[in-house]
């Protein structure tokens, strides 16, 4: 019997909400399965795209309609972030390949995915994200001298080269096995996707 973890690749974009909400049930699913969690880059307004403004109508209106209304059934905290114009992801993104080689990529997703979104605070701004890796016990310094490095921007620019060739166009997407997919799933239906796939490695 094989013991192959089955991998659940999972895009993300720090300025999602849904990725917020649907990370507490992608853990989940991925720990009940013992599956392994690897997360990916997708810039959803990579620069010189301009970014969205919360005080205009189409934030104000998607998060009092979806986003809010949704976090409230699943019990998670969030609020639409005062940041304006929201913040630029790659720099964040960049600095996720530089956790991912501390052991501390999953950590450090939850982190900036909380950070935006529970605690306001402007995570396209270097000097935040260097307290970010410090409360997670990473070297800060270490940290910003990497977001210079050429290494973990190729690595970045790889990933989303990656996510293109998938087909990946918004976030969360999930890929399980073969099986992509994309926006919330509840923790059944990822579940059954990871059985799936172990059934496969087999």
């Amino acid at each position: 019997m094989t013991t192959e973890q089955v991998k659940v690749y999972v895009w993300t974009d720090f300025v999602c909400p849904y990725c917020l909400i649907g990370e507490s049930t992608i853990h989940a699913a991925v720990e009940a399965e013992g599956a392994a969690l690897v997360w990916l880059p997708f810039e959803l307004r990579p620069h010189p795209t301009p970014t969205l403004h919360p005080e205009d109508d189409y934030l104000q209106t998607t998060w009092k309609k979806s986003v809010y209304p949704t976090a409230k059934r699943l019990g998670v905290d969030i609020r639409l972030p005062t940041i304006s114009p929201q913040p630029y992801t790659r720099t964040a993104f960049i600095g996720m390949q530089w956790a991912a080689d501390q052991g501390k990529a999953n950590t450090y997703v939850e982190a900036v995915l909380r950070s935006f979104f529970q605690e306001n605070r402007d995570i396209g701004d270097v000097a935040v994200l260097k307290q970010i890796v410090g409360s997670l016990g990473l070297d800060a310094d270490d940290f910003e001298v990497a977001l210079v490095q050429s290494e973990y921007a190729r690595r970045h620019d790889a990933a989303l080269a990656l996510a293109r060739n998938v087909g990946v166009r918004a976030v969360p997407s999930v890929l399980i096995g073969e099986h992509l997919t994309s926006g919330m799933r509840d923790v059944g239906s990822l579940r059954a996707m990871i059985r799936a796939a172990t059934l496969n490695l087999l």
